[in-house]
């Protein structure tokens, strides 16, 4: 039965692109507003489908829009119907989509991130190395007598050694 989920994705494309027509041209109710149709599934009975849809507005304007949809629902499942030729036609479910109250938090969340990254610029800006601005040591004018220095002990505390052992194999 994989061609049956195959056969309900077609179905479902068919069904937004007749849903949005109709409610394009056909339903003249005042209370519709910008709605736009997102997405459509359908069981895999074919017997139920969900539709999905935005409004472009405020509140009042989507509670309108959705009552205008669940009035003219007769009206786009007899479309649906007619157009699709199926046996049986699917009952229609509206449900507003969480896409816009999704990419408005993910917004407010990148607002945040800009502000945040901004005060770390600034601090970066003024802020100063913990140690020195080289951290890697360069032999200093200095440095280079003691090392000499050393070698010459070095060699003294070596030449003991040897006159130390001269003295105990004689």
């Amino acid at each position: 039965m994989a061609n049956n989920g195959t056969r309900a994705a077609k179905l479902a494309d068919r069904i937004r692109v007749i849903v949005a027509e109709t409610l394009k041209n056909r339903v003249k109710d005042p209370r519709l507003g910008f709605v736009t149709i997102t997405d459509v599934r359908i069981t895999g009975d074919l017997r139920d489908a969900t539709v999905f849809y935005t409004v472009y507005g405020n509140e009042d304007e989507r509670a309108e829009s959705e009552a205008a949809l669940e009035s003219a629902k007769g009206i786009l499942r007899t479309e649906v119907g007619r157009q699709t030729g199926v046996k049986h036609t699917p009952s229609l479910t509206f449900i507003a989509d969480a896409i816009p109250e999704g990419a408005r938090q993910i917004e407010d969340l990148l607002a945040k991130v800009a502000v945040s990254d901004a005060a770390v610029r600034d601090a970066a800006a003024t802020a100063s190395y913990a140690g020195e601005p080289d951290p890697y040591r360069a032999p200093r004018a200095d440095d280079e007598f003691d090392d000499e220095d050393d070698e010459d002990k070095h060699d003294e505390d070596k030449h003991d050694e040897d006159k130390h052992d001269e003295d105990k194999d004689a």
